[in-house]
């Protein structure tokens, strides 16, 4: 069933064009799923709002770059469409290509006969220039006018010729969408779950491995990889089953600043900026995430010669490991480089002098009683909540608890 996005192109409280997706929405349930969206929720278009006010512009990004197609529906405000669509459009446009070759439809009522023409044609110059670049659907006109009389009390189209005309408008939009998937699947969108190159096999130093077993080892591993590359667009992610962070091929070469909630992008521009000046190459962020514990790992990529390539994320859930722990499965055990059990002097030693665990001094140094962070964490990181492993300023994803990929980490410099 394909997934469509209906914008409501006015800010009014009361719309007969409201009306008229909440009518399509439901007669047309088993062809498509319909979600209607208010413009009304966004800011004013401007490129002065702060980034940190533009968290619904990048709700509605996601929507419609999730949308299988979208469509606009527009009352008409002297022979033009209201402002607020309009600033909607510019949301979608500016620095966004959210809406190139998307399949794009445009319906209207309006309180005259001749219905909403005028805006529609000017919505249609719109939506075809090159800063929108949009797929739109030729010819099949929904021009509803007369609103007041076209529709009952209960919100059903019950004009039998705009209604037929209606129907056929959205069956050819349906069809229309699914010209523009075939061509995606088979010029655009990389093959999932098979390389193209079958055959193909790479030669590592340490050994040789073909495209399929690439492709295999990334969907098997217990944790999923993203990659940021060094022009700061999302260049790759893995196709693992039930993914903590939720991916899509539409994403695929955005800026990164795209890809993230705007209240994130100071601190993944941190994150990644460190990593290309070489002042770090990790930074480790333990979360939760979906109910439950989660390891969040950055690396700076880079070649032989210490060139910066990109960034590239880890993220696995660590409850597994975490229940291993709990139940003791390293005490006692044998050691991993010999296969023998723990020597009797260090057994000793452990009794003798026994670790702080909080600190890794023992209590009988007093010369630690300072040295209370690990050594190898580089100079400035946040300190970690004991409880949570999360840092005091919290989760800076702006829709919940789970942050994401380049999100989860704070602030650091």
């Amino acid at each position: 069933m394909k997934k469509i996005l209906a914008l409501v192109g006015t800010n009014a409280n009361f719309s007969y064009n409201r009306l008229l997706l909440k009518f399509m929405k439901k007669h047309f349930k088993q062809m498509a799923d319909i979600e209607i969206y208010e413009i009304s929720k966004l800011p004013a278009f401007s490129v002065d709002v702060p980034l940190e006010e533009q968290t619904e512009v990048w709700k509605l990004k996601q929507k419609v770059k999730a949308a299988d197609g979208v469509i606009f529906s527009t009352p008409e405000y002297d022979h033009g469409i209201p402002a607020a669509l309009k600033s909607a459009v510019e949301w979608l446009s500016y620095h966004t290509t959210v809406l190139k070759k998307k399949p794009v439809m445009v319906v209207g009522v309006s309180y005259g006969r001749q219905a909403s023409a005028r805006s529609q044609v000017q919505m249609r110059q719109i939506l075809i220039s090159p800063d929108c670049d949009a797929n739109l659907m030729p010819g099949n006109e929904v021009l509803i006018g007369g609103a007041t009389h076209v529709f009952s009390k209960d919100g059903r189209l019950v004009d039998t010729e705009m209604r037929d005309n209606l129907e056929e408008c959205f069956t050819h939009f349906i069809e229309y969408i699914q010209i523009f998937e075939n061509v995606d699947e088979e010029e655009v969108k990389m093959p999932i779950k098979q390389p193209r190159i079958s055959e193909a096999y790479i030669k590592f130093p340490t050994g040789r491995l073909s495209l399929k077993e690439v492709q295999q080892i990334f969907s098997t591993i217990p944790f999923e990889i993203d990659l940021i590359d060094s022009s700061d667009r999302f260049a790759w992610y893995s196709d693992k089953p039930n993914r903590e962070h939720v991916r899509d091929v539409a994403s695929l070469n955005e800026p990164v600043t795209e890809c993230h909630p705007p209240k994130a992008v100071p601190a993944v521009m941190a994150i990644i900026n460190s990593f290309r000046d070489g002042k770090r190459d990790v930074v480790t962020r333990p979360l939760w995430m979906n109910g439950h514990r989660s390891l969040i790992q950055y690396y700076a990529l880079r070649d032989v010669d210490g060139h910066y390539l990109g960034t590239i994320e880890f993220t696995g859930s660590v409850e597994y490991i975490l229940s291993l722990f709990e139940k003791g499965a390293w005490d006692k055990g044998a050691d991993a480089s010999t296969g023998a059990s723990k020597h009797e002097d260090a057994a000793e030693a452990e009794d003798n002098e026994t670790a702080d665990a909080s600190t890794g001094a023992s209590e009988s140094s007093d010369d630690n009683e300072e040295t209370t962070a690990d050594a190898s964490e580089p100079a400035g990181i946040e300190e970690t909540d004991a409880d949570t492993g999360a840092s005091e300023s919290g989760s800076v994803d702006a829709d919940d608890e789970a942050a994401d990929a380049t999100t989860g980490a704070s602030e650091e410099e």
